[in-house]
């Protein structure tokens, strides 16, 4: 092999290492089966959420990921593969892959690591079944208001039942 190859391979090996560093999640789909206009509706969905997705060299991504420590991921790099990189949201690579599969078979999740951590097929499953982002601030802050809320009930209570005591002999 030329140097210049080589060269050229290392340069796609660190690309591959620095996206699977900078991004909370990275799930391995193989996508065998998919027309053109499927992988294109896909991406544009991907993208809607900032979720890039790439197909690389199996080898490739082999090195990357031992050179990252995510070594688990070599036993799911066979085939026609790629990766999609959640960037903001560790949640919606799942969540988006997922989604699509259920309509289209022909897209299968192999594994991935969220947030620093290898989920089996399984586990990415369930990961995509949380909220997105916003969907979780809604959650937690409905779980901050309501003993907030509760606490202006009773107070109202309170007040409401003192206020009727000394109305009563006034009207006597």
């Amino acid at each position: 092999m030329s140097k210049e190859i080589i060269e050229a391979k290392k340069v796609i090996v660190d690309e591959i290492a620095q996206q699977l560093k900078g991004a909370q999640s990275a799930i391995v789909v193989e996508y065998r089966g998919l027309s053109v206009a499927d992988v294109t509706e896909l991406r544009t969905a991907l993208r809607e959420e900032n979720v890039g997705f790439k197909v690389y060299k199996n080898t490739l991504v082999q090195r990357a990921a031992e050179q990252e420590g995510m070594t688990e991921l070599s036993d799911y790099l066979k085939g026609p593969n790629a990766i999609a990189f959640g960037r903001e949201d560790a949640v919606a690579p799942a969540r988006i892959l997922a989604k699509f599969a259920k309509d289209h078979e022909a897209l299968v999740i192999k594994a991935g690591y969220v947030e620093g951590k290898f989920l089996p097929q399984e586990e990415v499953m369930e990961v995509a079944k949380l909220p997105n982002r916003e969907g979780m601030y809604s959650m937690l802050l409905a779980m901050m208001k309501e003993p907030v809320a509760k606490f202006a009930r009773i107070i109202q209570a309170v007040a409401d039942a003192k206020g009727g005591e000394e109305a009563a002999p006034a009207a006597e």
